[in-house]
């Protein structure tokens, strides 16, 4: 496995509208251990594809809630290819957001509560679920990426204009 390099804005690839995943092969197993190290090693709870330089419809999640009696964290690994979003909660949570391609940025986004959400897996098995709390707002955020959406798309002009300036200064202090 291999830890890859991580796509930040404002890199044109974000904009990019992934296309679906054709086979659950080696190829895209081999992909998904890489994310997997590099989501890990960046550290972070979610992937997608597009963030790594690849526009596939695939994203990797550890949400890490969980930790051992020696307080590192527990993995529990989730892999998404070909997501779909169906029913949308009207109720909405707030929650602070970050993103791997927006590095030590972090905003209020505002998205549905809960939703569906319907996904094969790394062995290629169909799943339907119903989201919610952090899991619905990752999977909702990583399946913007697919979308070509980044988090700060979310935020008001001021806000986000704010966010790439505080990163502008981080990366030329660096």
């Amino acid at each position: 496995m291999a830890i890859l390099p991580i796509v930040e804005v404002p890199d044109p690839r974000l904009r990019l509208v992934s296309t679906p995943v054709e086979a659950v092969d080696d190829d895209i197993r081999a992909l998904i251990g890489d994310m997997f190290d590099t989501m890990y090693d960046a550290p972070g709870i979610g992937l997608a594809a597009i963030q790594v330089g690849v526009p596939k419809r695939l994203i990797v999640m550890d949400l890490q809630e969980e930790e051992d009696e020696e307080g590192k964290p527990i993995r529990h690994p989730r892999v998404f290819i070909n997501p779909e979003i169906h029913e949308p909660a009207e109720e909405v949570s707030v929650y602070t957001e970050g993103c791997l391609s927006v590095p030590d940025q972090f905003a209020d986004v505002e998205r549905p509560a809960r939703c569906r959400v319907t996904w094969l897996d790394e062995k290629g098995e169909q799943h339907d679920e119903l989201f919610e709390g952090l899991l619905a707002t990752c999977i909702q955020h990583e399946m913007d990426h697919l979308e070509g959406i980044v988090f700060l798309d979310h935020l008001s002009r001021l806000k986000r204009d704010m966010l790439l300036k505080k990163l502008n200064k981080a990366r030329k202090a660096a």
